[in-house]
């Protein structure tokens, strides 16, 4: 059974609480991991989740803030340790190499995995599978950072009722469903497009076209809201979102379900984000994150 979930691994900004973990955040898409944000702790995060080493297939880093990225050292040497068998590609912005090969090589360890580099330039497609095609987007912050987004094909839906009334059922459903017709009787006739499933991850970021972009139609989006409504001078200043920026930018952009995390520590009552959330319009299903939540990734209509 193929599952599809996120699972959250940290949330806080810029320093860890005594209640919230630095970031990190694993999306189960079928039979493959993608690890984002990995913070100081992630490590640690994922024996408390349940999540193996095994599990990765794909990280990737937003950008080189530590609260995003100080846990790469230790993922990729257990990574190593637990001798992962399958390829493993890292995404990450190209301007920060530099930060990339320090975590890397941060201390010494026997390499025993194919860890493939694979650093993000410009907006763009960076993989395309049968089961999703992955793309960044530019966001907006004080260093280079990109946002992420999963957008699975579309599928089609056979429509049992007018296939009963073409008469086809058995092998004829497969048959028409790969050759595109039969006895005259056309695919679109009995089936309609099933949209692909769509995830974004946008962290730290002041609203701009990637926001936008990387939100539009998706099923789930993961966003940052560092400060409350009340702080959004202090976010436009240091390049972030609040609780309200982000939930607009998701009703603006049709998303289904919303998960709001990346929290200031200069907040002490999660509510808050909510309320403000609800304010700004957004009507959809809303999650503040915790450290260790688990998010499935809302089911087709």
């Amino acid at each position: 059974m193929s599952v599809r979930e996120l699972v959250v691994l940290g949330t806080a900004s810029q320093v860890p609480t005594r209640h919230r973990n630095h970031n990190g955040y694993l999306l189960r898409w079928d039979g493959e991991g993608f690890l984002f944000d990995p913070g100081e702790g992630t490590q640690r995060q994922m024996l408390r989740a349940g999540v193996a080493a095994h599990d990765l297939h794909r990280i990737c880093v937003t950008h080189f803030h530590g609260d995003h990225s100080l846990g790469l050292a230790g993922v990729i040497q257990r990574i190593n340790l637990d001798r992962v068998p399958h390829q493993v590609t890292a995404h990450y912005p190209e301007s920060g190499q530099r930060f990339f090969d320090r975590l890397r090589y941060a201390t010494a360890y026997r390499e025993t995995v194919q860890l493939t580099e694979a650093p993000v330039a410009a907006d763009g497609v960076l993989a395309r599978t049968g089961g999703y095609t992955l793309e960044a987007r530019r966001l907006s912050h004080p260093v280079e950072s990109y946002g992420y987004r999963l957008t699975e094909p579309d599928g089609r839906r056979m429509l049992p009722d007018r296939l009963a009334a073409h008469g086809i059922k058995g092998p004829d459903v497969g048959r028409i469903q790969k050759e595109g017709s039969l006895n005259g009787v056309l695919l679109d006739d009995v089936s309609e497009v099933r949209r692909g499933q769509r995830f974004a991850f946008v962290m730290d970021t002041r609203l701009c076209d990637g926001v936008h972009a990387l939100a539009d139609g998706c099923d789930l989006l993961v966003i940052e809201s560092t400060f409350l409504d009340e702080d959004e001078r202090l976010a436009v200043e240091h390049g972030h979102l609040t609780a309200g920026q982000a939930a607009r930018a998701a009703r603006d952009a049709g998303v289904r379900h919303l998960v709001l995390t990346h929290f200031s520590q200069r907040y002490s009552e999660p509510a808050e984000f909510e309320r403000q959330a609800r304010a700004a319009g957004y009507e959809g299903e809303l999650t503040v994150a915790h450290d260790l939540l688990r998010v499935p990734v809302p089911k087709r209509r």
